[in-house]
């Protein structure tokens, strides 16, 4: 691990650890690209992981980022986490977990959220459990595959140059938050 990898991950820890819930301002963020069913949907996550997701939607508004179905998906693109909620203890076991038996974690996450392999299952199986709750609260097709797609880095067959380019601000924001 790279020292400003360490320096992420240990900001991450104190973020996860000491974060309130997010305050009505910076939820009217949120509000004002979610429908009501959606901010349901983000009210489910944790509030660091509500945090992150603002940092993210920010990031991207910064950058001059416009698109809705990208604005969406970085406020809901955790959302798979809602169904299995992680223990900090747990995202740290991840975290670990990727550094040292990194060809083992993909393997770990199959399966059903139970016992020692819970945070891989959760860490692997997030983005399609997040897809899946999205297509159910009415995003578009595109925000749905944004979320489902969120965490894959491997080459895919392009779905469309425009989705590609929009996963690749989502996933650039998402690693800077």
């Amino acid at each position: 691990m790279s020292i400003s990898q360490a320096w992420y991950r240990t900001r991450q820890f104190w973020l996860a650890w000491r974060t309130e819930p997010p305050s009505e301002e910076e939820l009217a963020a949120a509000r004002s690209v979610l429908t009501t069913e959606q901010m349901t949907l983000f009210l489910l996550l944790q509030p660091s992981e509500q945090i992150h997701a603002l940092r993210v939607l920010q990031t991207i508004q910064l950058q001059g980022e416009s698109d809705h179905d990208l604005q969406t998906a970085a406020l809901l693109h955790d959302i798979g986490k809602a169904r299995a909620p992680l223990k900090l203890w747990e995202r740290v076991v991840i975290v670990f977990g990727k550094h040292f038996f990194p060809q083992h974690v993909q393997a770990w996450g199959s399966g059903e959220p139970r016992g020692w392999k819970r945070p891989f299952v959760i860490a692997e199986q997030h983005p399609a459990w997040g897809g899946e709750m999205a297509a159910e609260a009415g995003l578009s097709p595109r925000a749905v595959s944004l979320i489902q797609r969120h965490q894959t880095h491997e080459a895919l067959d392009p779905i469309s140059q425009q989705e590609d380019r929009l996963l690749s601000i989502l996933q650039a924001a998402d690693q800077q938050n």
